[in-house]
């Protein structure tokens, strides 16, 4: 799978993908991450991105023209032989992320994440460009960087290859809908008079496995 992240800031990913899984995710080539500047799609000497919103307002907008022409110029790179692409606009307004859309967006070949700044995206990206629109959390951050981190992150576990074990993430929090994992602990058996259940230190598997059900319900 490709990631394409559109950001006037590519500078801010540069250490993220460098390591733990996603850095052997790459290496492996189970994964590519492709970082492209917006300012580079854009047509005048200032290599303008932004402007002020139509009507009046606070802030400044990215302007539509600059991500038209990135996203374009990355979809003609991409072979359309088995490949299937979807393009995401981060926004306050989109639909929620959620461990669901994991799973459907770890169908897609190729994800084009377009990042936004400033006071926010001329609404022609949403309506015209983006095949969704996504939100991570009911809360404001500065730009989609952070975002399209997360997307990477998230879609990327689930790739075949990607953990070390296969049946690492099937016991996960949010596996199933509804479902949070067990309390889980590691030596020592006990620190400072916290101590680890003692059914975890027994050996019945068929009761450590009873008391990992009853917790997760919990």
């Amino acid at each position: 799978m490709t990631f394409h992240i559109i950001t006037i800031f590519p500078e801010i990913f540069e250490s993220y993908f460098k390591y733990g899984v996603l850095r052997r995710a790459i290496q492996k080539r189970i994964v590519k991450v492709k970082i492209y500047d917006l300012r580079n799609f854009t047509d005048d000497k200032h290599r303008t991105v932004d402007d002020t919103v139509c009507g009046g307002g606070a802030g400044m907008l990215l302007k539509v023209e600059p991500i038209w022409r990135c996203v374009e110029a990355i979809k003609k790179k991409i072979s359309p032989k088995n490949r299937k692409t979807h393009t995401i606009l981060f926004s306050a307004k989109g639909k929620k992320y959620d461990q669901t859309k994991v799973k459907r967006l770890k169908k897609y070949t190729d994800i084009i994440l377009i990042c936004g700044r400033y006071e926010g995206v001329d609404e022609r990206v949403a309506e015209h460009i983006a095949d969704e629109e996504i939100s991570i959390g009911e809360y404001i951050l500065t730009g989609g960087e952070i975002p399209a981190m997360i997307i990477v992150d998230s879609v990327s576990r689930y790739l075949p290859g990607v953990l070390g074990n296969s049946n690492s993430f099937r016991g996960e929090s949010f596996s199933k809908k509804g479902y949070l994992e067990y309390p889980q602990y590691t030596k020592p058996a006990e620190f400072r008079g916290w101590k680890v259940p003692e059914v975890l230190l027994g050996g019945n598997h068929k009761e450590i496995e009873a008391w990992r059900d009853k917790n997760s319900k919990k």
